[in-house]
């Protein structure tokens, strides 16, 4: 056989070989209507957020997300760190970036999946395999991050519901989980939180109730002094302190 053939033959070989393998390597995404795979956020934002999971590409995540979602973890959370024409970061415990479940950290489940609007990705650790309850959904799209970051999800809809997450690092007034679910538990309608109970001041016979910080009444308070605003800062990727 000449030496050109034999490339070829050996070409070819190889490409029969490898095609099978490659074709392992994605999985059929499970369907949209799959309830065993729709994960639901109730936000204190006013509605519902629909979450497809793909545990085609992130089976190790996305089990996570149901076991903690099942133990009631996200209920109540904060989104800690909103940060605008980026993401929201939720699911800490501690609320302030360092904490996470009790359950052992996950490996990296980087896959193809970009960081597009609506996408759903584990936060981390410098430590690549440091993933654990903490997740980001992400406003804009953010290629940067693309198999960086586990993306496990994509927000259905209820998108609006996100855009509406306070801003900040830390938001002076966070929006947070009411509830979460697991679309299969048949959960109930979503229900908002009860309104605040508005705040009674106290009067003094012959005083006037004063507002804090608007000097007016009998007695009135010394409004706060102005502070400087914080320079900008950069805007890091998501992160588990």
């Amino acid at each position: 056989m000449r030496p050109s053939a034999l490339l070829s033959a050996l070409f070819a070989a190889a490409v029969l070989t490898a095609a099978p393998a490659a074709a392992q390597e994605r999985l059929a995404p499970p369907p949209l209507g799959d309830k065993t795979n729709i994960w639901l956020l109730d936000l204190s934002t006013g509605g519902r957020v629909e979450i497809a999971l793909r545990p085609d590409v992130a089976p190790k995540m996305v089990e996570r997300i149901k076991q903690l979602t099942r133990q009631h973890f996200y209920d109540g959370l904060v989104f800690h760190r909103v940060i605008d024409g980026f993401m929201a970061q939720g699911g800490d415990p501690k609320g302030d970036g360092t904490g996470g479940s009790t359950l052992p950290d996950l490996p990296a489940e980087f896959n193809y999946l970009p960081h597009v609007r609506g996408s759903v990705a584990a936060a981390r650790a410098e430590k690549e395999d440091s993933a654990n309850s903490q997740f980001y959904i992400v406003f804009q799209p953010r290629f940067s991050l693309d198999k960086k970051y586990t993306v496990f999800g994509r927000v259905m809809s209820g998108m609006n519901y996100v855009d509406a997450i306070e801003r900040g690092e830390p938001p002076a007034n966070p929006s947070r989980i009411v509830h979460a679910y697991i679309a299969s538990d048949n959960p109930p309608a979503y229900q908002p939180l009860p309104a605040a109970a508005p705040a009674t001041l106290p009067t003094l016979p012959g005083t006037t109730p004063t507002l804090p910080g608007t000097g007016t009444g009998t007695g009135a308070a010394t409004p706060p002094a102005a502070t400087t605003a914080p320079a900008p800062r950069a805007k890091p990727a998501p992160r588990r302190r």
